[in-house]
């Protein structure tokens, strides 16, 4: 019994590992073009989907980043130049991260005169924009710390502390440094 408790967990294990790796290629690929770090998109897309390409969410979202067809991605593709896409291609973990570090380039640069940018951004994708303009008032406008205590959905307020949690994590091993 004790041999498959552990023989259970080292499979468990090194599935885990596969899958938190098997998206590495296109999340390098999307920050590198965006300028974005390679951790925190890793991060989000792990919050996002668990590293599954195929993920759906229950708004339409779609893909590794979930992003919203008929508005991050029209955004994406229309700041880009490039045709319009189907939502088939939001599958495709490339376009998805690709679409999805361009995004996030966007909401840290709106947020660029707060004292750390990243919590606004990660609620901002979260919940939108409307409400983060809801929760920005006071010493939250510009100081990060404030402004998660005033984010009104205690899931967003989660959302942003596992993807910053996560992003930590991430940035000390990711990519792996050689």
């Amino acid at each position: 019994m004790l041999f498959l408790l552990i023989g259970g967990s080292v499979c468990y294990w090194w599935w885990q590992a596969q899958r938190d790796h098997s998206q590495d290629a296109p999340i390098l690929a999307a920050a590198a073009h965006y300028h974005v770090e390679p951790a925190l998109v890793k991060a989000v897309v792990w919050r996002e989907s668990r590293f599954n390409p195929l993920c759906r969410g229950r708004a339409g979202e779609i893909g590794l980043m979930q992003i919203i067809p008929k508005a991050a991605a029209k955004d994406w593709t229309d700041a880009e130049h490039l045709v319009s896409l189907s939502e088939s291609h939001l599958f495709d973990p490339n376009t998805n991260t690709l679409a999805g570090a361009w995004y996030l380039q966007k909401l840290l640069k709106r947020y660029a005169a707060t004292d750390n940018p990243l919590p606004y951004a990660l609620a901002d994708y979260n919940a939108g924009r409307s409400n983060v303009l809801k929760w920005e008032h006071g010493a939250a406008a510009t100081n990060s710390l404030a402004f998660i205590e005033q984010i009104g959905f205690p899931g967003t307020r989660r959302y942003v502390k596992s993807v910053m949690q996560r992003y930590e994590h991430y940035r000390s091993i990711f990519p792996a440094k050689k």
